[in-house]
């Protein structure tokens, strides 16, 4: 029998925080971030540290906040590098938790499913994730690189940007599956996704390697001279790991990646700021236009979200290149901790059945052309 309220509790582990939201079905009741102390978190020195640090952070959160844990009927936990699969509504398992033991890459995500899993299994309730960083819905036409060895790899904003595609087709009174769309989540990294009637058929790799750089990443680059350029640095992978996904963008220029300070000093008449900002946006653009090809020029909306988006250079900047393209909507900021709420909610309403975790195969020519 179904209740009248549900009680959700989410959480998404960031590189430098972590969220939490408690929810009454999709009311967010409580939404909380803490920043941590960076000598803190260096302190943790394997991944079991850090799940024990952020997962007391967790309970000193709900305790102070007066929230009754046994009036929850779910956790959810932000999705991180499992396997790659489709979009939706999952229920943890062993053989995710196994699978983040030893994930692909190194990211405070990877930590959603095991502090919900945790939670949920000290008050015998089910855990979720919904719409990993890995969600894959690439066709196999996006999949190949050009080089055989190498295929490309759906990493991005997944539960975000599903999140505003669907608020945005709300806005536009159709339903999701019944639109084209182009949807960019503008944050730490830069997801630009083509959306097909369902289904995000491609999307750059906001993590490494592909698309407009971003506040810390260094997006696509001349092949050649990165690949000359690591050999004459003699990094091992995790230093060029690192460059690449911290130390590069504007960040890599300007020394800062901070939003308001980067307009501020455009304010100020900073020309460089001014110029790599625009350069940004620029890549951006280019990127959005490439996603209108993949769906044949038939585009209902390009959306818009994320921090950046609430900066009026770059967003000016970008919609002046973009606008001929479709009708433009941007909504800002992060609907995540929402985004959460929602999925396990349909899960417990029975809307939705929630998912089994089974990983695809890997992507291969062979698969694509049986």
């Amino acid at each position: 029998m179904k209740k009248a309220d549900y009680y959700i509790l989410t959480i998404n582990p960031g590189s430098m925080s972590t969220k939490v939201g408690y929810h009454r079905n999709t009311e967010c009741l409580l939404e909380e971030e803490v920043l941590h102390d960076p000598q803190e978190l260096s302190a943790c020195t394997t991944p079991e540290e850090e799940f024990k640090y952020r997962r007391d952070l967790i309970m000193k959160i709900l305790e102070k906040n007066g929230v009754d844990l046994t009036k929850l009927d779910a956790v959810v936990g932000r999705g991180g590098f499992i396997k790659p699969v489709e979009s939706g509504t999952y229920q943890i398992n062993q053989a995710m938790l196994t699978d983040l033991k030893t994930p692909a890459y190194d990211h405070p995500s990877n930590l959603g499913a095991p502090l919900a899993w945790q939670i949920a299994q000290d008050l015998n309730i089910p855990a979720y994730l919904v719409d990993p960083v890995v969600v894959d819905e690439m066709s196999d036409l996006a999949h190949l690189s050009g080089m055989p060895e190498i295929n490309r790899k759906s990493i991005f904003h997944a539960l975000n940007i599903r999140a505003v595609a669907h608020i945005a087709a709300g806005q536009l009174k159709k339903k999701y599956n019944q639109l084209n769309m182009i949807v960019v989540h503008m944050g730490g990294g830069i997801s630009v996704t083509a959306h097909q009637k369902g289904r995000i058929v491609d999307v750059n790799n906001a993590l490494l390697g592909q698309g407009p750089f971003s506040p810390r990443r260094a997006g696509t680059l001349p092949i050649y001279d990165f690949a000359c350029w690591v050999l004459r640095s003699g990094f091992n992978e995790k230093e060029v790991f690192k460059k690449l996904a911290k130390g590069c963008g504007l960040y890599g220029y300007l020394g800062t990646d901070n939003g308001l300070e980067i307009d501020e000093a455009i304010e100020r008449g900073d020309k460089k700021t001014r110029f790599i900002l625009e350069a940004m946006a620029y890549q951006i653009a280019k990127e959005v236009g490439a996603m209108a090809t993949v769906l044949e020029g038939k585009i209902d909306s390009i959306v818009f979200s994320g921090g950046l988006s609430r900066s009026p250079y770059l967003m000016d900047w970008v919609k002046a290149r973009i606008g001929w393209i479709a009708p433009i909507t941007i909504i800002p900021g992060q609907k995540e901790l929402d985004a959460m709420a929602t999925g396990a909610l349909k899960a417990l309403t029975g809307e939705e059945k929630a998912k089994t975790y089974s990983p695809q195969p890997p992507w291969s020519v062979e698969r694509a052309i049986m």
